[in-house]
């Protein structure tokens, strides 16, 4: 733990600065929400559905989107993860936005011509790559944005050009003051979770602290649960580490009753509940309730208490808390948080095999 107060090294083992593009999130969720109100919109009308076709971090924006939207959103809101376009999607009634940080994910781009063949009306939101080419050749929209680095740094981009798009064609009430109000209160608690403020003052290396050497569980729900899943990614991509989320209520009728075995691994596992006051009171109330039966069953537990007084300032105080987290955690083991050799060494794997028949 000690170690995480000598800030000064990690860019010694940060070789691509993933502690700016953090220290940066906040910023960049601003850029991308003044972006995407001066881009060209889509020519579409009467859209009855809005699918976002995307994997790994530039899908995430879109899960987040997709729980702040299902309070306010007035039509359906689907996320593919996959390679293939559903069944239903088959006219312009049907808004399918392919979003691929580097425009060559290629589940993203099997989706993005299943569309076009399709009739859907179509938009494309990337860096470049052949995502942006093939838009480009067929006239479709193309919301491109400037981001060097990994597609998980860039959920501020991934989130708030979709927030845009869907706001200014009707799709959703106005945001702009409820961002307004989550880039500040972002800005307020990262003031404690900077890489200079010492351990003892500092909540998200003490967290970070208790997962070394753990089996970690991020449990969410309500506008919350994506929030989990992104917990999990980061925890996984940036200390290397093996992760898993859970949602509630969900997981109070199976997860729950799995305490008993094996009690070796059960006992290096460690169980962080997200929590926000906006949630469902039933949700809050499950929380509390299921960690106190994870406790008493052996189980190591902790919860984050989202900051703010509306929903986008809880959603993305507590995904910036657990992004500080995941760093801190890789400073501590003391590997890289960017480069994904494993990743990257299935995509050339996949690149050069032949599809399985």
């Amino acid at each position: 733990m000690n170690s995480l107060d000598d800030f000064q090294k990690f860019s010694q083992i940060d070789s691509q600065n993933m502690l700016g593009e953090i220290n940066h999130l906040p910023s960049q969720l601003e850029q991308a929400w003044e972006m995407g109100n001066q881009l060209s919109l889509p020519p579409v009308s009467d859209i009855q559905q809005v699918l976002v076709a995307g994997m790994g971090g530039s899908a995430i924006g879109a899960d987040l989107l997709g729980a702040y939207l299902e309070p306010l959103g007035r039509v359906p809101f689907v996320v593919q993860r996959d390679y293939t376009l559903p069944a239903w999607a088959n006219s312009p009634a049907t808004l399918v936005i392919a979003s691929s940080h580097s425009g060559n994910t290629e589940e993203t781009l099997s989706v993005f011509e299943q569309a076009i063949a399709a009739g859907c009306s179509v938009a494309a939101i990337c860096t470049g790559g052949k995502l942006a080419e093939l838009a480009e050749s067929q006239g479709i929209p193309l919301w491109r944005f400037k981001h060097t680095g990994q597609p998980r740094a860039a959920v501020g981009f991934s989130f708030g050009l979709l927030l845009a798009m869907l706001s200014r064609l009707g799709l959703l009430p106005d945001p702009s003051a409820e961002l307004r109000d989550a880039t500040q209160a972002m800005r307020q608690q990262q003031q404690t979770l900077l890489a200079e403020v010492p351990v003892t003052s500092n909540p998200a290396k003490r967290l970070a602290g208790q997962l070394i050497n753990r089996w970690v569980v991020v449990m969410g729900s309500g506008f919350l649960a994506p929030v989990a899943r992104r917990w999990k990614g980061q925890i996984s991509e940036v200390s290397k580490t093996w992760a898993q989320f859970e949602f509630l209520p969900e997981a109070d009728h199976n997860t729950l009753a799995g305490v008993e075995n094996p009690p070796s691994m059960l006992s290096q596992t460690m169980i962080i509940f997200l929590k926000a006051s906006l949630d469902h009171p039933q949700n809050i109330l499950r929380s509390d309730l299921t960690r106190q039966t994870f406790m008493l069953a052996g189980l190591g537990t902790d919860y984050f208490q989202a900051k703010g007084e509306s929903r986008l300032a809880q959603m993305w105080t507590t995904l910036h808390f657990g992004d500080y987290v995941s760093y801190y955690l890789a400073m501590a083991y003391g590997v890289d948080p960017t480069p994904v050799p494993a990743i990257e060494s299935l995509k050339l794997a996949l690149k050069h095999a032949r599809p399985q028949k």
